[in-house]
């Protein structure tokens, strides 16, 4: 920090909900964040002070945004990774760095460093664009149909990821894809019994941090719940997978959070995807730990002693709150709140458009399946209001 005098700068690139609730924590802590943001009416612009409206991917806006902050980190992946470099070369502390960063913006080169490093994952294979079918018919002859295709780099909520049933349909997927200019890869279809997420924290002294293993429901492609601990984990499970994160984000050399999601298989854990940021899995932790993961991200990467991650609750329960069809989200407050005070209501401040995450939901306490029941109710009302009560009806 160059003034201890004065509030640490942290720099977030990204104006989205993750640098929006990063703000709440940085105001507990005292620290200053500085948003890069694409527009002056993106979720975090309409909550934090300090916004420079920019371009991410722009080299110029990036020196410019990063000039007077003690460190700068990212509220997504996109950022590229030579611009990154650049921050880097010119003294500004980046975390997570580039060489780690690179990990969670292509899905290829992570794919080849954790299996280097001996982490579990599915069986993958590159697909070029020369000679991509024999490429995929010599995959699924080892290891069998349907196969997943994914594109390398990009695609969140379900984008960016195929189901190839059989050879016709992957030779249409790749047929398509390709014209588009998508790079593409290959990987086993799991069949897992469900998926975890594990998230930690590590600081640039190497102090790391793991809260408890959480489980990721998923509808569409697009998590809709995450139930904290994940019922049911044996204690072996759970500890097994803190360990594997915390190795990852060692042996990839990351500051700040990382979020591993796996699957949990009848073989054991295999390593899905990687985020080196606050993460949807990891929202429950505001009102569910005693350090919420975004203030620990603020800790880590400002290099502080990191937080508890003890839980606060048996239990706790967070449910995404999708848009529908009427964006009037506000209205529908008084009857979630009426219902159940013990609801906690996080909106993000974000157009509602059908299918998007607009906000999340959290309740606390011992009973799942009542926590459970109480989470979807609230997150489905404020989508669909009474209608919600009509399409419960019609199941």
């Amino acid at each position: 920090m160059t003034n201890p005098a004065d509030a640490p700068v942290v720099g977030m690139a990204g104006g989205g909900q993750l640098a929006r609730m990063t703000q709440q924590a940085a105001i507990s802590l005292g620290v200053s964040l500085r948003v890069l943001a694409g527009a002056a009416d993106d979720s975090a612009a309409k909550a934090v002070s300090d916004v420079r409206v920019g371009d991410d991917r722009s080299l110029d806006d990036l020196l410019s945004f990063a000039k007077g902050c003690d460190v700068v980190t990212f509220d997504h992946e996109h950022v590229p990774g030579p611009h990154i470099r650049e921050l880097e070369a010119t003294g500004a502390p980046c975390r997570p760095a580039a060489a780690a960063l690179a990990h969670a913006q292509d899905k290829l080169v992570m794919r080849e460093r954790l299996s280097g490093m001996g982490v579990p994952c599915p069986a993958y294979a590159h697909v070029p664009a020369d000679g991509a079918l024999d490429v995929l018919e010599a995959f699924a002859a080892e290891h069998g149909w349907p196969v997943v295709l994914k594109a390398t780099r990009g695609g969140y909520d379900g984008k960016g990821v195929w189901i190839a049933g059989d050879p016709g349909e992957a030779a249409e997927l790749v047929r398509r894809l390709l014209d588009e200019g998508v790079d593409l890869m290959a990987e086993r279809h799991v069949p897992f019994r469900r998926e975890l997420a594990a998230l930690v924290a590590r600081s640039p002294y190497g102090q790391g941090a793991a809260y408890p293993i959480v489980e990721t429901v998923q509808e569409g492609g697009i998590c809709t719940e995450v139930i904290a601990p994940a019922p049911g984990l044996s204690e072996e499970i759970a500890a097994e997978a803190q360990r594997l994160a915390l190795a990852v984000a060692e042996g990839l050399g990351v500051t700040g959070l990382l979020a591993v999601e796996l699957f949990e298989t009848d073989a054991g854990l295999l390593v899905n995807e990687l985020a080196m940021r606050p993460h949807n899995s990891g929202h429950w932790t505001i009102e569910g730990a005693r350090t919420s993961q975004f203030e620990q991200h603020l800790r880590a990467v400002l290099d502080l002693p990191l937080g508890s991650t003890e839980p606060t609750a048996r239990y706790t329960v967070m449910a995404n709150v999708l848009g529908g069809d009427d964006p009037d989200v506000h209205s529908r407050y008084f009857h979630v709140m009426a219902h159940d005070p013990g609801v906690k209501v996080h909106m993000y401040g974000k157009e509602s458009r059908p299918g998007r995450k607009i906000g999340h939901v959290t309740v606390l306490g011992d009973d799942l399946a009542d926590l459970r029941e109480r989470a979807r109710h609230a997150a489905g009302y404020l989508r669909w209001g009474k209608a919600l009560a009509e399409r419960e009806g019609r199941r």
